[in-house]
């Protein structure tokens, strides 16, 4: 019953995510350095939205680029905030760019990090249920 709760509500959680990065790969198309949020935003949606349909070993190759991806985005955006002096490090004004797109790479990095532990779940599960064949099988 836990088990099946968890994964009904980590697919809902994954769903929703993926839906968010959908609309913000969607909405950076007319943004000046679109070339760098989109492919963030859409591998970020892919990896999310495939929760369970592709195999584990693709979309962790993918989340794991899209983590990195996410960290150099961010500092990349603390960087410009601090030697343009837009908005400050701590400020949620989200009418600025910087902060915008500051709490954007946060969202996917946590996102990604959560996805990174969720493939380290169910390797766990996938070992421990081939253990299992093997023992009944003997």
């Amino acid at each position: 019953m836990a088990t099946s709760t968890t994964t009904s509500l980590f697919s809902l959680c994954s769903l929703l995510m993926a839906i968010l990065f959908a609309y913000s790969a969607s909405v950076q198309l007319n943004d000046p350095d679109w070339y760098f949020w989109f492919p963030l935003y859409s591998c970020a949606c892919i990896v999310n939205l495939t929760n369970g349909v592709v195999s584990t070993k693709l979309r962790r190759k993918i989340g794991i680029i899209t983590l990195c991806s996410g960290i150099l985005l961010y500092l990349k955006v603390v960087l410009e905030d601090v030697v343009y002096g837009i908005a400050g490090f701590w400020s949620l004004d989200l009418s600025e760019r910087v902060v915008r797109e500051k709490i954007g790479s946060i969202l996917v990095v946590m996102s990604m990090i959560l996805q990174m532990e969720a493939f380290k779940v169910q390797t766990r599960v996938k070992e421990f249920s081939n253990m299992v064949k093997y023992v009944q099988g003997c």
